[in-house]
């Protein structure tokens, strides 16, 4: 029998790494395999792509020549359960060799067997020369980055918390730390489904990084606010439970459908519209509106570990057109006095803090200065706010995330 487990990572690494497919793409499409396989599968493709550079550091000393693609992913699969997840040596070396026969790969199985024993033997230690953050990252970005990028590429080698936002007056329960900007954590590979209070709609999961936005804009009860490119809803959960008339806007129906699932669990309504932003016009403008736009998301790289496989810098200078775009387009709505607020999941500058100073030029808006007294050290000089994975190393770090606000003149 084969080893549904380690044939289905090789799946999901081989469609990142040779196809370009996402992580999550790839595993939908997994044919077929329980859920405690496909858990099992996603850990370890994770593990491989977070630290492919290690990896391949590691494997290129027993390599004379480059093997095929599908055989480097096997010798990756291998090393990654060997030295990063404490699978036992011959179990490493075991199931990569079987699953290379069960591939049709049997000319290359000696090969196999020899390199991953020699990588069990040295274990641990063949890591010890490395700079594993600097390998794991690719030079593009560890150069975009600048002073922060190895606090940032640091705790990319780590698994993201489980943080969470409560419904006003729910008080999570089980482990968790209520963190000082107000969302609660619970350790990486916590069960979201497995706790008190999850079937009642009393939380979601979010972010504490992606939780500030929303607040920014201070919503009061019965205002009216227009949330754009809305999907999946964790920000327009939290502008209804603060008690907003929300209208939320995405041009991808089944991500408009997610949302509207996520809302019926809280319990909470929004006016839900299917349009793309940058040409959709309503009837009344609004006087508040959360622009959370589409980015290269290179701020949630340590939850989605294929995101810096996929990412290349052409793809930015596409996603700032964009950017504009909906920067415009949400002007063009808001009234009057009315305050927009602008974020991104992105660490790349020309995305933050690039686009706002070009928004400000172009709309005539004024920027707003903004605090957070609980992370004050995610405050910068134009006094927006840049979170990054860095930050709070001792809680688990989060996820990246520029939030600018800016007022339209009365």
């Amino acid at each position: 029998m084969g080893d549904p487990t380690r044939e289905a990572a090789l799946a999901l690494i081989s469609a990142v790494l040779t196809r370009n497919t996402s992580l999550d793409v790839a595993l939908d499409a997994l044919p077929g395999i329980e859920a405690r396989d496909k858990a099992a599968a996603h850990r370890l493709a994770a593990a491989v792509l977070r630290h492919t550079g290690t990896l391949n550091a590691v494997l290129e000393p027993f390599l004379l020549r480059e093997p095929p693609p599908k055989v480097r992913h096997i010798l990756l699969l291998g090393a990654a359960a060997s030295l990063f997840l404490g699978a036992p040596p011959h179990a490493a070396v075991g199931t990569a060799v079987d699953l290379a026969k069960a591939k049709g790969l049997v000319p290359f199985a000696g090969l196999i067997n020899a390199v991953l024993r020699k990588v069990a033997a040295g274990g641990p230690g063949l890591l010890d020369a490395l700079d594993m953050p600097r390998l794991d990252t690719p030079a593009w970005a560890w150069a975009s980055w600048g002073a922060e990028a190895r606090a940032i590429a640091t705790e990319h080698q780590r698994e993201a918390p489980l943080d969470i936002t409560a419904m006003p007056g729910f008080v999570p329960e089980g482990g968790c730390e209520k963190l000082p900007t107000g969302s609660y954590r619970y350790p990486a590979g916590t069960s979201v489904t497995g706790l008190a209070g999850y079937g009642q709609g009393k939380f979601w999961v979010q972010d504490a990084a992606a939780a500030l936005a929303a607040g920014y804009l201070n919503i009061q009860p019965g205002e009216r606010v227009l949330d754009l490119c809305a999907a999946p809803g964790g920000k327009t959960a939290q502008l209804a439970a603060a008690g907003g008339w929300v209208t939320a806007l995405d041009r991808d129906p089944a991500r408009l459908g997610t949302l509207k699932g996520n809302l019926q669990r809280l319990r909470l309504n929004a006016d839900l519209v299917e349009a793309d932003a940058t040409a959709w016009r309503p009837d009344q403008k609004f006087p508040a509106i959360l622009l959370d736009a589409p980015c290269s998301a290179t701020g949630t790289s340590r939850r989605h570990p294929d995101l810096l496989h996929q990412r290349k810098p052409r793809d930015i200078a596409k996603l700032t057109r964009l950017q504009d775009q909906l920067l415009d387009a949400a002007a063009s709505c808001l009234s009057p006095g009315g305050r927009l607020v602008y974020a991104v999941c992105s660490l790349q500058p020309e995305e933050g803090e690039q686009r706002i100073n070009a928004a400000i030029n172009r709309l005539g808006l004024r920027h707003d200065r903004l605090n957070l007294a609980g992370l004050p050290e995610a405050v910068t000089a134009q006094k927006n706010i840049r979170t990054h994975p860095g930050l709070w190393p001792e809680r688990g770090g989060m996820d990246g995330f520029f939030i600018a606000r800016l007022t339209k003149p009365a």
